[in-house]
């Protein structure tokens, strides 16, 4: 199998099959993100990837429940590509249970309803999301270039597609100016979208991103360890889906922690509240990672 380095994927996936389908990412512009930073986006051949599915097929085969698709958002790929991919992964893998990929609501837009219900009757089922955050101020900042209205038209259309989400949101994401406003309006947006999965991660300023500019030249100011506890506990208080796993456990988090909504709202809220106070040990910073 071929892997164009580097390969991302989250970290839910850790036991899943990687397929590289794209090399990059086709919006490419977000401000915090160097995932793919001078990489130039582009569909691997359609026999590259299906022989990376063949070989893969006759070592794993019995052992192959879950597949990512990777690189940055291949569900900007054409029918064409995804077709013979997900026919390609439900013949070579008899015990296949999902298949997901990373998503943008810019190209869930793009998708029509047919097409979307095809790729889920072929086995696509799990779509990550990033939205970021569900401050319109924040979004333009972040160059997200799609709208909160947009991330909402777009979870409705893979709901009636029958496709899971898994939505990420970035403490910190707002800076200081924008704290309480970026994490409640986030919480707002992960209850309109209403996903099977939600996390929050922790802004990273990674150096030479635009993001990392900003900061140099006093333009943004990422909360304090304290700040951006608030900003969870206010981002939880504000998220109502109507049944979520719940997770802040990634490696960016200075407090791990996790629940199903709404049934653990209230021990989640505790749990921050209790770090808040001093209480409980957060992760250190050489602990702490992207």
């Amino acid at each position: 199998m071929r892997y164009d380095e580097p390969l991302f994927r989250p970290p839910s996936e850790a036991d899943s099959f990687i397929l590289q389908a794209t090399l990059g990412c086709s919006w490419n512009a977000c401000t915090y993100c160097a995932m793919y930073r001078g990489k130039r986006y582009q569909v691997r051949p359609l026999d590259q990837i299906l022989a990376d599915i063949i070989e893969a097929g006759v070592r794993f085969t019995e052992d192959v429940r879950h597949v990512f698709v990777a690189d940055g958002d291949p569900l900007a790929m054409t029918l064409d590509h995804w077709e013979p991919i997900l026919q390609a992964l439900a013949g070579s893998f008899p015990r296949l249970r999902r298949v997901s990929t990373y998503a943008t609501a810019r190209n869930l837009l793009e998708k029509s309803p047919v097409d979307l219900r095809r790729l889920r009757a072929l086995g696509l089922s799990l779509l990550y999301i990033g939205p970021e955050s569900g401050d319109e101020v924040t979004l333009h900042r972040l160059a997200k270039g799609a709208s909160v209205a947009d991330h909402v038209e777009a979870a409705r259309k893979a709901k009636e597609a029958g496709m899971e989400q898994s939505l990420m949101f970035l403490l910190g994401a707002g800076g200081q100016a924008r704290s309480e406003a970026h994490a409640r309006a986030s919480g707002r947006l992960a209850t309109a979208m209403d996903p099977r999965f939600l996390s929050t991660l922790t802004l990273t300023v990674v150096p030479g991103t635009p993001i990392d500019r900003q900061e140099a030249r006093g333009a943004f100011t990422l909360p304090d360890t304290r700040g951006l506890l608030q900003e969870l506990r206010w981002f939880i208080e504000e998220a109502h889906p109507s049944a979520a796993i719940f997770r802040s456990n990634h490696a960016s988090n200075y407090l791990p922690i996790g629940g199903r909504l709404p049934r653990d709202r209230e021990a989640i809220l505790a749990a921050v509240d209790e770090a808040l106070a001093g209480r409980v040990q957060l992760r250190p910073e050489w602990a702490r990672g992207l």
